[in-house]
């Protein structure tokens, strides 16, 4: 018997970091950011195919928002079709490498695009009245450590605190 491959997508509900860069891909100007870097980036006419220099912005900025290595940048497009899908990868045969990425991220280095992009973007958002902030999730987790009293001077720390974590003392 032969099954259908429907490919139904069957979440509802959208993950944040869907929604995060389905407003992104709203607001972000693409055009302005390729008039920017087409001057500085060569045709390829000689030698091996160049991946679309169009195609990518959206990954140097993936890159930036999920702080990834290039390696990991890769690995990123292989494992989240969501990366792919922003950076509008889905067309194409081939996904860039980390070699392609940091060639690329040498290139805006090389040129001084990276200020010249955060102007652009900055400016635009600032019109639309938006802004990104940035941050990280951590996580507390209290270690187990010496008495603050055990230093080299014998003295308690004023920074430590204690805490009591089963039936032991703990300080943080």
């Amino acid at each position: 018997m032969r099954q259908a491959n429907l490919k139904l997508n069957l979440n509802v509900k959208k993950t944040r970091k869907q929604v995060f860069l389905s407003v992104i891909e709203r607001v972000m100007p693409w055009v302005a950011l390729i008039k920017l870097i087409a001057p500085y980036y060569s045709e390829g006419k000689s030698g091996r195919l160049l991946f679309p220099f169009q195609k990518m912005p959206p990954v140097q900025f993936i890159q930036q928002w999920f702080t990834l290595f290039d390696p990991s940048l890769n690995d990123a497009f292989l494992d989240n079709p969501m990366h792919q899908e922003f950076a509008q990868l889905e067309e194409f045969c081939r996904l860039p490498n980390e070699n392609t990425i940091l060639r690329f991220r040498h290139r805006l280095e090389m040129h001084k695009l990276a200020e010249k992009i955060l102007g652009v973007v900055t400016e635009i958002w600032i019109q639309r009245e938006l802004l990104l902030k940035t941050g990280a999730t951590m996580g507390a987790t209290l270690i187990a450590v010496p008495s603050p009293t055990k230093n080299k001077v014998n003295l308690r720390e004023l920074e430590m605190h204690s805490r009591r974590k089963a039936n032991r003392c703990i300080y943080a």
